[in-house]
């Protein structure tokens, strides 16, 4: 222990003390220990008034230890305040017991759990102003233990008052294991006795064994390694059952002041290369622990045992371990535990560590952000503890193995795709991209990839933009972030209720480029905020009169616009909802804007691939999911987090909106980049948010891809930025295809369900006639009626170039969508006059008057009623018919006397 001055005062107060302990002593004695020794006295009496008022019964705690997050059979990351790994009495090497006996408690198979021996004369020593001396039985030492860890077990941060300035957990800590160790006069005594009297009940309830292995279990090491197989893993990468002799006696001696004789800080030798002492203190002298250390060597050298050599090796580095280790073989001998010959090998071999850390955290693991995505659920669900001191006990004291669902083999291709494709930070700009893999039909996530190297130092984040703590692919509850915006993979929510209403697939519209159509929101009062008048398309594409079928494949945004403007923006919101998807801090998206139909919310990735894999899966919404099995350290179960899988929408609309998406990703689809083309079918989307963010999501029946690339902060235009001979906007592309392909290979997939034929029926409705019109009047007029139109030659026409003088088919009802054919005229055209019934010149005259110049007699039939110039009986072409003004006309007359 270390020295402390006493003054005459506190000397005093020292005997007083001893004293009332002796009397306390002594009647514990006569009850449980050994012979009484008599007392008498007022203190006495006192003394043993308090010690009869203090509590009897302590019940060890479970032990902290390690929670440990597996995924499959290999460790994704430890978590621990204590670094613990308990051992049964066999597992620990005997010679181990020896050392801790011999140097710390050596009549305790003896004694009743109070050493009198020990305690009168470290109580002596204190009193009198002597070394400060501990004189505690092993018993005690594992109480004070016990009493310590149920501090640390129950500390909790403590929120600033206006009278208290609070403290943190760590300060907590720190506060009762001083409290615990180093309380000094009356409270010390009282200490003292309260773990006298606590160790006398424990040698009732439990064996010597059971009580010598719980102390080697519990007791610290130095820093966070606690347990005596831990410190033999982490000192000498030895279990406990493997220690040697030499090794025992360094871990022995540690317990006294484990910081003070680490060993994993070597400080240097203690000697010169002469074997003279080297002066280590300012004032010229040498620590008692090193005077210590030299002494015992030199006798050994002086002896002929060792050489100078050996002298010189034997504590280099470890003086002050050194001359603690030797005092522990030096009992160990008195005892007769070791010879004459083990304490000398044991004496002159060097101190040789093998330090074995054992790494915490997730900065440490093979798969951080996916690991920090776990720690996060760990801290928020109620299935670890009510409030987020219970959860943090779970997380670091609990000793809990928790079973993930990262799959290696996914998250591997996962990370070497991120690796490949994407650079961990580009100048000028705060560039971030993630990569989720999820199974279908479970929300189990199989792999989280990110570019940026996992750090949970703000400054280093800060300075370096290519370290980051943030889980891009999680939201503000489960990984920091608050989401991305979704660009047009958020078009999904629109199809889905567009179904849903009964509209089908091959309906038309008109998605031409124009102003921003009506829309309503039931949900706000029927009000929506256009926001902008224009909403353009990706590349200024100017739309075109189409089906949502093409919309979807070519994600056109004014032909989902159109679609919007048929539906309710509440009821979409609605969609999204009941699709697991809200915005990334948690609050429900409300759709009040025209721009949020085509996605310009935040959205998390992960909740994103959970309503794509929704369409995938027939229907059925499995929330994301992240632990499979939690036992506790005795091997029993444990809860899990709560996370279900329900139906959200009917398997008709769920295969219809896949057989939607699959055109995406084939060729001519915005996503067919992204398609692994691996055999596996595969439904998609893509989006891309003001060219400052852009996704792809892509899903099989069996695994859901969803990859993001954009700016985490800021609005750097991606598709102006080049790495590795690629568009940053691209990125996306490779990424989901090469972990999807990855998916598919042990996952497989199935073909979709074909999708509901009432879906995809075609709608009649009304065709106006629209000969006359011009050809962009016309045009308009038929599109907004729900038809595309062509333009076909032009036909014999008195009209000019620019109005229509034909339609095909013509004015009635065609099939929604159909093409209309509309032939402008040429000018050149005319009706040809009826002239039917009427005499020869006056029919001549109606022709030449309506523009027809060639005029002739055919035939004739002869007729005494009839005149003599003769009447017409027909005309060819016939009357009332267009033709081209320079087309003959030929006159079929009867006339009295034919020519």
């Amino acid at each position: 222990m270390p020295e402390n001055k006493r003054t005459a005062s506190g000397a005093l107060g020292g005997i007083v003390g001893l004293v009332g302990l002796s009397a306390v002593a002594g009647l514990l004695v006569t009850a449980a220990v050994t012979p009484a020794i008599a007392v008498s006295g007022a203190a006495a009496s006192s003394a043993i008034t308090i010690f009869d008022k203090m509590p009897s019964y302590l019940q060890p705690d479970e032990l902290m230890e390690p929670t440990t997050l597996m995924a499959g059979d290999r460790v994704l990351a430890k978590f621990y305040d204590q670094n613990r790994s308990p051992v049964t009495f066999d597992q620990v090497n005997p010679v181990m017991y020896d050392a801790i006996l011999s140097s710390e408690d050596p009549r305790y198979y003896q004694h009743g759990g109070v050493d009198l021996i020990g305690t009168t004369r470290a109580l002596l020593s204190n009193a009198s102003g002597g070394e400060t001396q501990g004189g505690s039985s092993i018993s005690q030492q594992y109480v004070k233990n016990v009493l310590v860890q149920r501090c640390e077990l129950e500390a909790r941060a403590v929120e600033p008052t206006d009278s208290d300035p609070g403290m943190t957990r760590d300060e907590a800590l720190q506060k009762c294991a001083l409290e615990a160790v180093q309380s000094e006069g009356t409270e010390g005594y009282q200490r003292k006795l309260q773990e006298m009297r606590y160790a006398i009940q424990l040698e009732k309830e439990y064996t010597k064994d059971q009580i010598l292995l719980g102390y080697l279990n519990i007791a610290n090491f130095g820093g966070t390694t606690y347990g005596i197989d831990a410190a033999a893993r982490y000192y000498f990468n030895t279990p406990a059952s493997q220690l040697s002799v030499s090794q025992s006696a360094i871990l022995a001696g540690m317990v006294q002041n484990p910081n003070r004789f680490r060993i994993d800080r070597a400080e240097g030798s203690i000697f010169d290369n002469d074997g003279t002492a080297y002066n280590k203190q300012p004032d010229g002298s040498i620590d008692d622990v090193d005077q210590g250390t030299i002494q015992a060597l030199y006798t050994l050298r002086d002896n002929g045992e060792i050489t100078q050599e050996q002298l010189l090796n034997a504590a280099d580095g470890y003086s002050e371990t050194k001359g603690r280790q030797l005092y522990v073989l030096s009992r160990m001998e008195v005892d007769g535990k070791i010879t004459h010959e083990q304490y000398v090998a044991a004496a002159l071999e060097p101190i040789s560590p093998v330090i074995t850390p054992t790494s915490q955290g997730c900065a440490s693991s093979a798969a951080p952000y996916f690991c920090q995505y776990v720690v996060s659920t760990i801290l928020s669900d109620p299935a670890f503890g009510t409030d987020t001191d219970e959860r943090v006990r779970a997380l670091r004291q609990d000793g809990l193995t928790i079973q993930t669902t990262l799959d290696w083999r996914v998250q591997d291709a996962a990370q070497n795709a991120m690796n490949a494709y994407a650079p961990q930070s580009f100048d000028g700009m705060k560039f971030g991209s993630t990569v989720v893999n999820t199974e279908s039909k479970t929300g189990r996530i199989l792999a989280i990839a990110q570019n940026t190297k996992f750090t949970q130092d703000p400054g280093q984040a800060e300075a370096d933009p290519s370290f980051n703590s943030v889980v891009f692919a999680g939201d503000s509850t489960n990984g920091g972030s608050i989401g991305f915006s979704a660009g047009s993979t958020f078009k999904l929510f629109t199809l889905v209720d567009w179904l849903e209403k009964g509209h089908s697939l091959n309906e038309t519209l008109n998605g031409r480029m124009g102003p921003v159509p009506n829309m309503t929101n039931s949900c706000t009062g029927n009000y929506v905020n256009m926001n902008n008048d224009r909403i353009n398309n990706f590349a200024n594409n100017g739309g075109y009169v189409g089906t949502p079928m093409m919309f979807t494949r070519d994600s056109l945004n004014t032909g989902y616009l159109q679609m919007a403007a048929q539906l309710d923006l509440c009821d979409i919101a609605k969609t999204a909802k009941k699709l697991g998807v809200t915005r990334g801090d948690g609050t429900d998206i409300t759709m009040q804007y025209a721009n949020n139909v085509i996605g310009n919310d935040n959205v998390s990735p992960i909740a994103m691939a959970g309503a794509y894999a929704t369409v995938a899966n027939g229907g059925t919404l499995c929330q994301p999911k992240v632990i499979d099995k939690i036992t506790d350290n005795k091997g029993a179960d444990r809860a899990i987090p709560e996370r279900t899988c329900s139906p959200a929408l009917t398997p008709e609309i769920a295969a219809t909106a896949a057989y939607a998406l699959q055109g995406v990703m084939a060729g001519g689809g915005t996503g067919s980049q992204g398609n692994p083309r691996d055999g596996t079918p595969v439904l998609g989307k893509t989006g891309t948010h003001e060219g400052w963010q852009t996704w792809m999501i892509e899903s099989s029946t069996n695994t859901t891809t969803a990859a993001w690339v954009g700016n985490y902060e800021g609005s750097e235009d991606l598709f102006r930025k080049y790495w590795g001979g690629r568009a940053l906007s691209d990125i996306r592309y490779p990424l989901a295809a090469d972990v999807q392909r990855s998916s598919d290979d042990f996952y497989g997939g199935d073909r979709f369900p074909d999708p509901a034929s009432n879906l995809l029926r075609t709608v009649q409705r009304d065709l106006p006639n629209v000969v006359g019109q011009s050809i962009d009047s016309a045009r308009s007029t038929l599109e907004g009626a729900g038809f595309r139109v062509s333009i076909g030659d032009p036909v014999d026409s008195e009209f000019g170039g620019d109005r229509v003088a034909a339609m095909n088919p013509g004015a009635g009802s065609a099939a929604a969508g159909s093409v209309i054919t509309l032939s402008p005229g040429n000018g050149q055209g005319g009706t040809v006059p009826d002239v039917s019934g009427q005499p020869v010149s006056s029919a001549r005259a109606a022709m030449l008057s309506a523009g027809f110049g060639t005029v002739s007699i055919g035939s004739c039939e002869r007729d005494g009623n009839a005149p003599a110039e003769g009447r017409v009986a027909s005309t060819s072409p016939s009357g009332g018919t267009s033709a081209n003004k320079s087309t003959p006309v030929t006159l079929a007359i009867v006339a009295k006397d034919c020519p």
